[in-house]
């Protein structure tokens, strides 16, 4: 064994090394088993109403047809089997009587007894396919965790089929060694199985093919291959290999055999997984594998946020962003969110009907990532608000772009916004991960934040300077992390122990939020300056698979709009919160009055968890004046702004009560002021601060006549985390005559196409601000 030791440090016998297979040990696959005709052909799905996505009742297709199961004897075994069958790692609950509603055609199984630990529901007893005395007032139903098995193809597009697949797929580099830049855009292909890493024989690979794989890898397109390049390794390391001993060239050759497990690969070039192409495993006893072919190497074109350099990458993204007309919100994690078309102008949502990994994989190539992982129905990246453009969208999984495929227009009663559809698409390793970790947290979800740096000399983990330290960089370091969204940017962690790390290595982090990794946010360098020294301030933060997402009603504020001129008598309490503009302080009081521009805001959670306060109870700030407690200082800022930007009025909102005024239909109310209270806004609920309730305005007294922009900004010091910022700013054009006020064209800030809101910000006939 020592020659083969030495051999394979030699820079052909490392090529030989990855072509034949990296190590002695490498398993050849296991024979596939024998399909049982029960099993073949099987699909799953979810249906029934009301419901969650991963609850419903249980509907199985077989021979074509789709029926149900009864309740008899159900139990939360069988439950487990059939989340399993559905993609989830386990189930929470079941149902019986028809609680998501009767089902329609066979009742498929009847008295059915699982013990859990199944790989399929067809290794579970019952009366028999087909077999049932029940009616589909017993149709059982299913509540699963909300969390996917790894690898999992949505099961209403592909068949559950308990055959050998292709459970992953990767690249390995053919030259070059030390530490690689990722990701890896070319390499020879290798696939997981069941028994371990393969790699693939390319006789009669296509470009089809690599299409696929790259999809899997996260790239949106492949391109071709320099095979002299590769034939030419293959020769240098095939005479590296003659010159060795006979028995070791006797054991690389068979070892060589050995390292395929696939060929045969047939790929349409549409499927979002190298599993549903048609593909021929090698048995383990196949003695001639791959005979006068070679491994298949493939070749990546990554997208825009994964191009190698910064300028291609900025030349990119600005290309997109320019032809941008599909766009993904409120996500976690780049390449997820709500799917959101851009349509006159207008960005709307797109309706789950008929939504499958084909048109979810349209989306996220469109985008620049790779296919789709999955494609999310009934809202689950959070439910948009205004149009809804498309419905029943039909792709094949060519078309360059989501409007490329045929679609039904639709009309508001067709659709409603708990029908968002959304994508999680695959993307690139970029191995960002392993440069930040959590330490001294009660779960992996939270800690003090630790960064690796390197050079000159080994590699070093540190902390980070708590100083300024926000929302906006906790943001990033979830994201980084993967572990979904931000819940607090901490600027003291005394109580997280820190273990053997003491350093302080980052100081003067400023993220805008929408950063991969730490080290794309402004920071000092080199040279560490805080404030406030030890380690019991510096920065850590608690992450969140869920988020709120507040949007204001803009409509409701274009139709409540008004001037008020109001005794100063009466703004005594007004003033005390500074809810009037500086002039105010030097009036006469209590003669006189001060110009109030009123409006009603109903702000709308449309997020995936609860908007909280971020200081506790014991925290908020009694009124004695207005007799409340204001939960946060400054919840809403409402601004008049000239055409250029210029603030020439301005008013803030502390947070007088946060609360759910309304809910949606299926919604109850959590959060109510009343007797100290606890305060907040629901999930489907919204709060509604009323034009004639004390500081709902903007003190536009020395406001001189003009044309003006209204804006108002939920949230704008980030004390809360959200999905997205980008939706909490409201803008409206208003015109001023002195006299009345005109509102118009109010609208969320990112609601408009680029070009719309240059289109805003040139008022029409805009001149000058001058008194009429």
């Amino acid at each position: 064994m020592r020659p083969v030791s030495v051999w394979r440090w030699s820079p052909w016998g490392l090529l030989l090394s990855l072509l034949c297979s990296s190590c002695l040990g490498s398993p050849s696959p296991s024979p596939a088993p024998e399909k049982r005709a029960g099993s073949q052909g099987l699909r799953f799905r979810l249906a029934g109403f009301p419901r969650k996505p991963f609850e419903g009742r249980v509907e199985i297709q077989r021979a074509g047809e789709w029926g149900t199961i009864c309740d008899d004897d159900f139990t939360l075994q069988a439950a487990h089997v059939l989340c399993r069958e559905l993609g989830f790692t386990e189930a929470t609950g079941w149902t019986h009587s028809a609680k998501y509603g009767p089902g329609t055609g066979r009742i498929w199984l009847d008295n059915l007894s699982c013990s859990g630990t199944e790989r399929s529901v067809t290794e579970c007893t019952s009366r028999g396919w087909g077999n049932s005395d029940c009616t589909h007032d017993e149709d059982a139903g299913v509540i699963c965790k909300d969390q996917r098995l790894p690898g999992f193809s949505d099961s209403n597009v592909i068949e559950v089929e308990h055959h050998l697949q292709v459970e992953e797929v990767r690249l390995q580099p053919a030259v070059g060694r030390g530490r690689r830049s990722l990701p890896v855009t070319e390499g020879l292909v290798e696939v997981r199985l069941p028994g371990g890493w393969s790699k693939v024989c390319d006789k009669g690979w296509s470009a089809h093919n690599s299409h696929v794989v790259c999809g899997m890898l996260g790239f949106p397109g492949e391109k071709r291959v320099n095979a002299a390049f590769y034939r030419k390794l293959r020769k240098r390391a095939a005479k590296a290999s003659a010159r060795r001993p006979k028995p070791l060239g006797r054991l690389l050759a068979q070892r060589q055999q050995h390292s395929f497990g696939l060929h045969g690969v047939a790929c349409v070039g549409t499927e979002a997984h190298l599993s549903l192409c048609s593909l021929e495993f090698y048995r383990a006893n196949d003695t001639a594998r791959c005979p006068g072919g070679a491994p298949v190497v493939v070749s990546c074109v990554p997208g825009p946020l994964y191009a190698a350099s910064n300028g291609q990458k900025k030349q990119q993204q600005l290309k997109l962003q320019e032809e941008a007309r599909v766009r993904l919100k409120g996500g976690a994690r780049p390449g997820e969110g709500r799917v959101e078309v851009l349509k006159a102008g207008t960005w709307g949502t797109v309706c789950d009907r008929k939504w499958d990994l084909q048109a979810a994989s349209v989306v996220c190539r469109e985008l620049g990532f790779g296919s789709a992982r999955e494609a999310l129905s009934g809202a689950r990246m959070g439910q948009g608000m205004g149009a809804i453009h498309l419905s029943e969208v039909r792709c094949s999984g060519q078309e360059p772009s989501l409007w490329k495929c045929p679609h039904k227009n639709i009309t508001a009663e067709d659709c409603s916004h708990g029908q968002d559809a959304g994508v999680r698409c695959n993307l690139p390793y970029t191995g960002v991960e392993t440069r930040i970790r959590l330490s001294g947290g009660r779960s992996r979800h939270e800690g003090r934040v630790e960064v690796q740096i390197g050079g000159p000399g080994p590699l070093r983990w540190g902390l980070i300077c708590g100083d300024d330290w926000g929302t906006l960089e906790a943001m990033v370091v979830c994201r980084q992390l993967g572990l979904g969204y931000a819940n607090h940017g901490l600027q003291e962690t005394w109580y997280w122990d820190s273990g053997n790390v003491t350093e302080v290595v980052m100081s003067g982090v400023r993220c805008t939020g929408t950063e991969l990794s730490l080290d794309q946010c402004a920071h000092h360098g080199t040279h560490i300056a805080c404030k406030r020294t030890g380690t019991r301030f510096t920065a850590g933060v608690i992450c969140s698979e869920t988020a709120s997402d507040l949007l204001l009603h803009s409509a409701l504020v274009q139709e409540t709009a008004y001037i008020e001129d109001r005794p100063l008598h009466m703004l005594y309490c007004a003033a005390e919160e500074n809810c009037l503009s500086h002039s105010a302080r030097s009036a006469n009081w209590p003669y006189g009055h001060r110009r109030l521009l009123r409006f009603s805001s109903q702000i709308h959670n449309l997020g995936r968890a609860d908007f909280r306060p971020k200081a506790g109870r014991h925290s908020w700030v009694w009124h004695e004046c207005h007799g409340h407690y204001h939960s946060m200082d400054i919840f809403t800022h409402y601004d008049i702004l000239t055409p250029n930007g210029t603030k020439v009025a301005e008013g803030h909102k502390a947070s007088f009560c946060l609360e759910d005024t309304e809910c949606q239909e299926d919604v109850s109310k959590r959060y109510e002021c009343a007797n100290f209270g606890e305060q907040g806004i629901t999930v489907g609920c919204w709060d509604l601060y009323r034009h004639d309730i004390d500081c709902q305005w903007i003190d536009i007294t020395d406001v001189k006549p003009g044309n003006y922009i209204l804006q108002v900004v939920i949230n704008p010091n980030y004390e809360v985390a959200e999905s997205d910022f980008t939706n909490n700013a409201m803008k409206c054009n208003c015109k001023y005559d002195g006299h009345r006020i005109w509102v118009h064209n109010c609208h969320i800030g990112d609601a408009f196409s680029e070009e719309a809101n240059k289109r805003f910000e040139r008022y029409p006939g805009q001149t000058s601000n001058q008194i009429i």
